[in-house]
């Protein structure tokens, strides 16, 4: 859903989540933490959603090499194993 933008998160909640909703919601929060600590969790609350941006980016970007490639890109990093594991000596 690249044309939602910023507003994303909302939608994976729900469609139904109006205005009112979110005010309740920051009541809730402030209510629980504190108006203090806000700042830390809504920056760990942002963290974490650049981290699953990026890490859904990286997941993306593997399977558009695998199909690009024709073979996935762990199978071709693998060293080739030769049937001999010891070669015989010179005397």
């Amino acid at each position: 859903m690249p044309f939602l933008g910023n507003i994303a998160p909302f939608f994976l909640i729900g469609p139904t989540l109006g205005p009112t909703e979110l005010i309740l919601i920051l009541v809730i929060v402030i209510i629980f933490f504190g108006v203090g600590r806000l700042p830390e969790v809504f920056g760990g609350l942002g963290r974490g959603i650049r981290e699953f941006r990026r890490a859904a980016k990286d997941e993306g970007e593997e399977e558009d090499s695998e199909t690009t490639d024709g073979a996935p890109a762990a199978e071709s990093a693998a060293p080739a194993v030769s049937s001999e594991t010891n070669p015989p000596e010179k005397v």
